[in-house]
């Protein structure tokens, strides 16, 4: 886990690379690339694709549809009155949206009847040596009961990153998450047939804080609150567009009127340039001939062809890729026995899956049925089932055990 974090010189002392991403295809601590790899394990029914398209007129997703998911996690979710409605009516259709960020618009903030408060900023205090050092710049949240069963505080000591609400419309709003005052962070608002969520701690689903201790288990919890049968998850990018950030915040408009003032005369100039260009006799031949070839080369290429046959591609095991994403962060971060844990539950669903043998009482019987319906030799299947009791009395796994571990239960799928 830890070489996953660094980056310097080979030989140099290595340091964290403490740049905020949020972007799904970023390894760097503060990307989010542990969060959009696991989605197939939330959703595992559905297509999951990133899209940089403005909300309601996306090519993923359908606006009339239900059964679809839309993924939003940025630093500024800069929503204005129309994107919203847009994304209001699509929840209303049936599907979730669900936006992580620290700051929202004005527009969201009215049409949401909510505020928010920056709580990222650090306090400080002053060392010995007369520095000003940063404390409390921790992020530390949970879930708020009675709506999850686990209300446990879930931390890490990497940047905090996170805001609070200072208003909320109990009257369409429920608060479902908070933070280590007890400033709501989550809230969950009914949208019609379908749900709006506002979570304000996007560094909660970054790469190291899921891969710290146990955190993994807020990450499942948080995003459980949507529909698990969901067809379509999209993982939005508009958002984190910096030219959309730009057009939000104006920038890009100082100088209009200064360009309204001018552009008469900049109309003027480029059709006093396009006349000096047709003014030479040679080149408004060339000109003319280049147009009529291009014209001669649409109309043959508007022929009827023959369609290619497309390659249909071989369908993804996205629960076994699941189970591989897994076992290799588990591995990285040298957990054994959580890993060899995680390869045993995968091995008892398989039985019970494929051959409706249950598991509950791995026994003699047990061995037996299995060997009599997937045809492996009973000692093999003994030897994968006295290992996993003996994960139950054992608190340390080695490499070695583990890796005999899953050469075992390889063998089994391959004769199974």
């Amino acid at each position: 886990m830890v070489l996953l974090f660094v980056t310097g010189k080979k030989n140099g002392p290595k340091k964290l690379n403490e740049r905020i991403s949020l972007r799904p295809a970023d390894k760097i601590p503060y990307g989010h690339f542990v969060a959009y790899e696991c989605l197939p394990y939330i959703f595992p029914e559905a297509r999951i694709i990133t899209s940089p398209d403005e909300p309601g007129f996306w090519d993923s997703l359908s606006t009339y549809d239900g059964g679809q998911a839309y993924i939003v996690v940025s630093d500024y979710f800069s929503a204005t009155r129309d994107e919203m409605r847009r994304m209001i009516k699509f929840a209303s259709n049936g599907n979730d949206v669900f936006v992580s960020t620290r700051s929202i618009s004005g527009a969201v903030s009215d049409m949401l009847n909510c505020s928010v408060y920056d709580y990222s900023v650090p306090s400080f205090s002053q060392n010995d040596a007369g520095e000003l050092i940063a404390k409390d710049d921790s992020l530390k949240v949970r879930m708020r009961a009675p709506y999850f069963e686990d209300d446990s505080m879930f931390e890490y000591p990497g940047r905090r990153f996170s805001s609070g609400f200072t208003k909320v419309d109990n009257t369409i709003a429920e608060e479902i998450g908070e933070d280590e005052r007890k400033n709501t962070n989550f809230i969950h608002l009914k949208c019609g047939k379908g749900n709006f969520y506002l979570h304000l701690a996007p560094l909660a689903f970054s790469n190291y804080f899921l891969l710290y201790k146990k955190n993994i288990r807020y990450y499942e919890m948080a995003f459980s609150v949507m529909d698990r049968s969901a067809s379509k998850v999209v993982w939005d990018e508009y958002f984190m567009s910096k030219d959309v950030r730009v057009r939000r915040s104006g920038n890009g408009s100082s100088s209009s009127s200064e360009d309204d003032g001018n552009s008469s005369s900049n109309q003027d100039k480029d059709r006093n340039w396009l006349a000096v260009l047709l003014s030479y006799p040679a080149l408004r031949a060339a000109l003319l001939v280049g147009m009529l070839t291009l014209l001669l080369y649409v109309l043959l290429e508007m022929r009827r062809k023959q369609r290619y046959i497309p390659v249909v591609a071989k369908p993804r095991n996205d629960s076994l890729d699941f189970v591989k994403t897994i076992g290799r962060l588990y591995h990285d971060k040298g957990d054994h026995r959580n890993l060899a844990r995680k390869m045993a539950s995968y091995f008892m669903e398989y039985v019970r899956a494929t051959y409706k043998i249950p598991t509950g009482n791995m026994d003699e019987t047990f061995i037996k049925t299995v060997q009599y319906k997937s045809g492996v030799p009973d000692y093999e299947i003994r030897s994968i089932v006295s290992f996993i009791k003996y994960l139950d009395d054992t608190a340390v796994i080695s490499q070695v055990q583990l890796t005999d571990f899953h050469r075992e239960l390889e063998n089994f799928y391959a004769k199974a």
